[in-house]
């Protein structure tokens, strides 16, 4: 029987490029000014220029590759705007009032993601279904139980343990030592969302230009020059939302931005009382293992999007498949032999004190460092940016209070992520998660 990886028919693009293709690139005449220039056609770098061109600014939005080509239509569709600091351990690093202010943040840019996905009628399959994290050791459970009684005083999310003996009302899987569930979680089609925002974007009056990389960003006097290949921009604002995909024309944003890649797999469909048995509440869902796995339905309900950071050690997306096909089956031993429809992967963007941050350095705006969470951190912070460049009273935003530090060893390449992976690997064997 020939293996997943191996199936010819196997697709290496994303899922949701089925139902929202790339858009092609129009060929567009740089103009020789404008307000802003903006490094990034993601969801960060959209939400900035749709914020800025509502307000009367002129905005030119560059992308090296295809206006959405990264991560934002490669991620899970996940809406969870979380940080990867447990709220208990943010507290004692950092304090109480400051720990308040990031999840705080986090409540508000979730709310936020939907009220504009509903003003906006992007028809992207957003849904409030929730969110079931499955614990991979006892002890994980029971730190998971006091992150959800803290979180439910000070925030009233609802959040609700569900031991080991009453899984099955969530996923029909015995792999958990139970889990956590929170209904303020949603899922969204990402593609379609990053589909919606373009579009808006365009209409708004934005010029959007990819395929077409920034070689470089100079500052003339009260204006910067961004250089292309196709000619250069002057603008009196920028605003670089590169994210995981960050190269060498930004070195100050590149030496404190590791680009960490997450993979991902869409199984064919699946009978619908497999799926119904499996994943009866159709949630999003994670778990508590270090290089951890995150899945869900998709949209349609007809098979798994599975995800993780397995695999992360390969730039093959075929071997990749195979990895999170082993953790797959592991969750859900029936689906072994189940056909993958698609295997793809990108970076993601993590900061070292695992924080989004809005920074202005040499005055460039910075909006990155998602850390994972990006479908909502990024149109936040993207449009915290432009309110930043607006004087708006509303700019302000708990993430522009925090260093965004480098660190004396690190350039921009990742050298030491294998030896964290196995780190990692060794520690999940071991029952050492990460809550």
């Amino acid at each position: 029987m020939i293996s997943a990886a191996d199936d010819p028919d196997l697709k290496l693009t994303p899922y949701w490029w089925e139902a929202a293709p790339l858009m092609e690139t129009q060929a567009v005449d740089i103009p020789g000014q404008a307000d802003v220039g903006i490094v990034g056609a993601g969801y960060a770098g959209l939400s900035a220029a749709l914020t800025l061109a509502r307000a009367g600014r002129s905005v030119v939005v560059f992308d090296s590759q295809r206006a959405g080509e990264g991560a934002s239509s490669r991620n899970g569709g996940i809406c969870s705007g979380n940080v990867k600091m447990p709220f208990g351990q943010m507290i004692q690093t950092m304090g109480f009032d400051r720990a308040m202010a990031v999840y705080g943040e986090g409540v508000a840019a979730r709310e936020s993601l939907a009220q504009f996905i509903e003003e906006e009628e992007i028809d992207c399959s957003f849904e409030y279904v929730g969110r079931f994290t499955g614990a991979n050791s006892a002890r994980d459970y029971d730190r998971m139980g006091r992150e959800a009684d803290a979180l439910n005083k000070q925030f009233n999310l609802g959040a609700e343990m569900v031991p080991r003996s009453k899984q099955h009302r969530e996923l029909g899987t015995d792999f958990y030592h139970g889990g956590q569930t929170r209904p303020d979680i949603a899922g969204v089609h990402p593609g379609l969302l990053h589909h919606g925002l373009l579009e808006r974007a365009e209409t708004a009056g934005v010029t959007i230009i990819a395929e077409t990389p920034v070689t470089g960003i100079r500052r003339d006097g009260n204006e910067f020059e961004l250089a292309t290949p196709l000619g250069g921009l002057k603008a009196r604002d920028v605003v670089v939302a590169t994210n995981g995909y960050t190269g060498s024309t930004t070195p100050w944003l590149q030496r404190r931005l590791i680009p960490i890649p997450s993979q991902i797999i869409a199984t064919d469909p699946l009978p619908a009382e497999t799926l119904s048995r499996l994943m009866p509440k159709r949630r999003m869902c994670g778990d508590t293992r270090n290089l951890y796995n995150y899945y869900r339905p998709s949209p349609d309900g007809t098979r798994i999007v599975f995800g993780g950071r397995r695999g992360a050690d390969t730039d093959d997306p075929r071997r990749k498949c195979t990895h999170l096909l082993d953790n797959l089956v592991e969750i859900f031993p029936e689906l072994a032999g189940i056909k993958v429809s698609h295997s793809w992967w990108g970076y993601t963007g993590y900061s070292f004190d695992f924080l989004p941050h809005l920074t202005i350095h040499d005055g460039i705006h910075y909006a990155t460092a998602f850390c994972g969470s990006g479908v909502v951190w990024a149109p936040w912070i993207g449009r915290k940016a432009a309110l930043s460049i607006l004087g708006d009273s509303e700019a302000e935003t708990a993430f522009t209070t925090f260093e965004f530090r480098g660190h004396p060893l690190y350039w921009g390449k990742p050298w030491f992520l294998p030896a964290v992976i196995a780190w990692y690997g060794i520690k999940d064997r071991f029952g050492a998660g990460r809550i």
